[in-house]
């Protein structure tokens, strides 16, 4: 046994492996496991995980548990097993229709035969009462008691599971939503409920009613997934405490996500921008665009002067176009999220040919169940991963550290059968599909680079995810970045974001107003209410009042503008920091949008703070330096863009090298989770950290 060390457990939930990463705190030691996931049941490849970590080691000794998990998406998008509950709205009498009005937008203007999301509420469901109330937040209607009584009778005779309030200007004046909820835990103590002023208190009804919905249906099933893991644990002799990333890339306890579960919709992808950000913060890098390439998925994200990207709107469940979210193809959450791209193009994605003869890529994975046909687990389909196991890039025999046979032929089978199809043999439709792919992965990059108004070139690419490593040399000539960063396990980065990240509580208040009209002290109340509701969630979650930080932001625009820029405030705040804020944006608005209209008025819109309880980070362990040249283990050919397709390639087992060593590409990297290919024409150096650097060679 291991005794009482204590460690830092973080679990990652993807959707063809769980990993997990255990910081022990004394040392830095850091343990790496990787399961296969249970799609159907995730919270299974979670205990598989802490069972496999709890070998010769004592339950006691797990010190806190971090969870990244896609089930709130998955049951959006109508997964198998998370049926969502059936669910009401009561709302302003007039305004059942707003969340199926929405904003009139077409995802697909030219489809013809496009259909929206199916309603989270049917309209039999949705319950208007007699109330109102102004813009300013005055009452113009008082609440009619006997309305909602009358809702809440039918509600309880249809037995509904769910239930959502959301009334007109209720972010002004929040008694009547106040008032409602009371009565429905007077009258109904069994049903879950979700104010809209306590999910968003922000202008934009639609957004704002739809944010309320998502998480009223939401709240059953991540209330049962997390109560069920959390007892799992238990069973296991585990009793520390559970914390769930979310969205906006900030921890919270698994208690406060349960009401909230709108929150983590973008569970996942948020923890490896987090742990690009901390990797960047440590190596100096202040610039970072992360490229995350698991087995479903590829996400890119941006990290400018160590902060994320965020926006503060996100349509889940929508659909991607060219790694673009479709607006008016998912359901609208009004929350900050993480700035992401995404694309169809994982280690799994399955590649096919339509009835035109052309060879396409995804949106289909195999995922963990088949998996890849290399896999050999009745996967039939041709993905990335069999394509490049065929081109020479990964380890033909195993992988996983020789844990997790893989078998060539079954590869080059399903591959072949493909290339019968478009008249090509199997070696040139495995280059295709990898083709494909960069192309597909260059543009989502470009999304959070270019299209946002920065310049690649003054980036580095953090490259991890199992696939990661081994696309990125060409996505970064692509795009003209001169550098790419390769963490030690990039296949566990984003569970490794897990113990880098803080937690995070965030508030927002409407207040429409130009800016010349705005009184100082409105906003300065405003941002003390958030403030001392920030700090009692942080002290509930046992954050000391020395580990806290506040960050305060406006929202801006010129008026008429329909959208808005977010800045940040420093110091005590008055007249002379909201012009600060004023010139902040008039700057923003020229990186991203090329021009500022400093001579127009700006209109403050929303009010926002964040609440921060600050967590240890983990520290790397120091690689040491190998006395010599290091051996290539075998050489074998690979095959890479360019006039000499394939090149007698060595191959280098990453554990063998020390900090300080160089190679020049091409060269092939391989270990436990991941494996790192670099072209010709570029050099990998060791870092200290183990860190691998990639550079152009100098000409």
């Amino acid at each position: 046994m291991e005794g009482r060390r204590l460690f830092r457990v973080s679990v990652d939930v993807g959707g063809t492996f769980t990993d997990l990463v255990a910081l022990r705190e004394e040392d830095g030691v850091l343990i790496n496991i990787k399961v296969p996931s249970v799609p159907r049941n995730p919270e299974w490849g979670v205990i598989d995980a802490l069972n496999k970590f709890l070998e010769g080691r004592s339950p006691g000794s797990v010190g806190m548990v971090g969870h990244a998990t896609t089930i709130a998406t998955n049951a959006l998008f109508g997964q198998i097993d998370l049926e969502l509950p059936e669910t009401a709205f009561i709302t302003t009498k007039g305004f059942r229709d707003v969340i199926e009005i929405g904003r009139q937008r077409r995802a697909e203007v030219y489809n013809l035969f496009f259909q929206r999301p199916p309603m989270l509420v049917s309209r039999r469901h949705r319950y208007e009462v007699e109330e109102r109330i102004d813009a300013d937040g005055s009452v113009l209607a008082s609440l009619n008691r006997e309305d909602v009584v009358e809702a809440l009778d039918d509600i309880k005779r249809e037995g509904i599971d769910a239930l959502a309030v959301g009334f007109l200007n209720s972010y002004r004046n929040t008694a009547h939503e106040d008032e409602v909820v009371g009565m429905i835990r007077e009258r109904m103590p069994g049903v879950h409920c979700t104010a809209s002023s306590r999910v968003s208190s922000e202008y934009r009804e639609y957004e704002r009613f739809s944010t309320a919905v998502v998480n009223a249906a939401l709240i059953p099933i991540i209330n049962t997934y997390l109560s069920k893991l959390a007892l799992d644990m238990k069973e296991l002799g585990v009793a520390a405490p559970l914390y769930v990333m979310q969205s906006n890339g900030g921890m919270a306890m698994a208690e406060v996500v349960s009401e909230r579960p709108a929150t983590i919709v973008e569970s996942g992808p948020a923890s490896g921008v987090i742990a690009a950000a901390w990797l960047g913060e440590l190596m100096g890098r202040r610039e970072v665009i992360s490229f995350d390439m698991g087995g479903t998925t590829a996400k890119a994200g941006t990290v400018r002067g160590r902060i994320p990207e965020v926006v503060h709107e996100y349509e889940v469940a929508g659909k991607i176009h060219m790694g673009r979210l479709l607006k008016g193809s998912g359901y609208p959450v009004r929350f900050p999220f993480i700035d992401l791209a995404e694309c169809s193009a994982g280690g799994g994605t399955i590649a096919w040919a339509d009835d035109a003869g052309a060879l396409n890529l995804g949106p289909v994975s195999a995922g963990a169940d088949p998996g890849p046909a290399c896999y050999s687990r009745e996967g039939e389909e041709p993905t990335i991963t069999d394509a490049n196991l065929l081109l020479g890039r990964m380890n033909p025999v195993s992988l996983l550290g020789g844990g997790m046979p893989i078998y060539a032929h079954l590869a080059e089978r399903a591959v072949s059968r493909l290339g019968d199809a478009l008249g090509m043999d199997a070696a040139g439709t495995a280059a295709s599909v990898v083709r494909i792919a960069n192309s597909m992965m260059s543009k989502i990059l470009r999304i959070v680079s270019v299209e946002r108004g920065f310049d690649p070139r003054n980036f580095t690419l953090v490259a991890f995810g199992g696939a990661g490593p081994m696309h990125a040399c060409p996505l970064a000539e692509e795009l003209e970045i001169p550098e790419i960063l390769v963490p030690p396990n990039p296949g566990m980065f984003s569970a490794l974001g897990l113990l880098a990240a803080d937690l995070f509580h965030d508030h927002s208040r409407a207040l429409v107003r130009k800016v010349d009209e705005v009184d100082p002290v409105e906003v300065v109340v405003l941002f003390d209410e958030m403030e001392a509701e920030g700090r009692k969630t942080l002290l509930a979650e046992g954050v000391k009042l020395d580990s806290m930080l506040i960050k305060r932001q406006l929202d801006l625009r010129y008026l008429g503008q329909s959208y808005e820029l977010t800045v940040d405030v420093h110091g005590v705040f008055d007249s002379d920091v909201l012009l600060q804020a004023v010139e902040a944006f008039h700057g923003k608005h020229r990186e991203i949008y090329g021009y500022a209209a400093e001579d127009e008025t700006v209109e403050l819109v929303t009010v926002r703070l964040r609440a921060v309880g600050l967590s240890p980070k983990p520290s790397l362990e120091v690689r040491a330096t190998v006395e010599g040249e290091p051996g290539a283990k075998e050489v074998r050919p690979a095959y890479f863009e360019g006039p000499d397709s394939w090149i007698e390639t060595p191959i280098y087992d990453r554990e063998t090298l020390g900090e300080g060593v160089v190679l020049g590409g091409p060269v092939i990297i391989e270990q436990y989770d991941a494996t790192t290919v670099a072209y010709p024409g570029w050099e990998v150096e060791v870092g200290m950290y183990g860190n691998l650097l990639l550079r152009r060679r100098r000409q």
